[in-house]
């Protein structure tokens, strides 16, 4: 599961920079928000514009790849989706300090997306508004406990008097 979750880090072009501007609340919502129901109202589209929808998909991928360079850096790093995505970095760039137990749970939440993948393809063949509707959000929502563990992990890492690209959270009680 490592090498996935590099390869997709790497195909988004993450730098150093972009974590920083990622860790903005507001690209994190949207990114989280925006993401899957656009990519499922582009592939439902086809129904509506056919082959276009292909445009229409591509713009989304366009969006998913800009919004974390588009939005500032934040003024702090506090907020609950901040320290979501500061701990995703710690997750993929420094694993070997990652507690066993934030990688197995880490690797349970990403599968357990699966049903709801499984769901929302289903009802996107099929034109079921309710499969692709709850496929989405059975989705989304593993991801969501994803990112509270995330959270976890950032918090235990920070105990140790580490920095994450040069943001510490000294006084804050963690």
């Amino acid at each position: 599961m490592a090498g996935f979750y590099k390869v997709t880090e790497r195909s988004m072009g993450m730098s150093d920079a972009v974590w920083r501007r990622h860790a903005n609340s507001l690209s994190a919502w949207t990114r989280i928000l925006s993401g899957l129901p656009l990519i499922a109202l582009a592939i439902w589209s086809r129904v509506w514009i056919g082959w276009g929808a292909l445009i229409v998909l591509a713009a989304v991928a366009v969006w998913i790849w800009l919004n974390p360079r588009v939005f500032p850096e934040p003024r702090n790093f506090d907020a609950w989706t901040s320290r979501a995505v500061l701990g995703e970095y710690v997750f993929l760039n420094r694993r070997d300090t990652v507690a066993a137990h934030h990688i197995r749970m880490a690797n349970v939440l990403s599968w357990s997306t699966l049903p709801g993948l499984i769901l929302l393809v289903a009802g996107l063949w099929r034109l079921d508004l309710v499969w692709t509707f709850a496929g989405t959000v059975l989705t989304i929502l593993p991801k969501l406990w994803f990112l509270d563990r995330m959270v976890w992990l950032y918090q235990e890492f920070l105990q140790g008097g580490a920095s994450v690209l040069g943001i510490t959270h000294e006084g804050d009680g963690l």
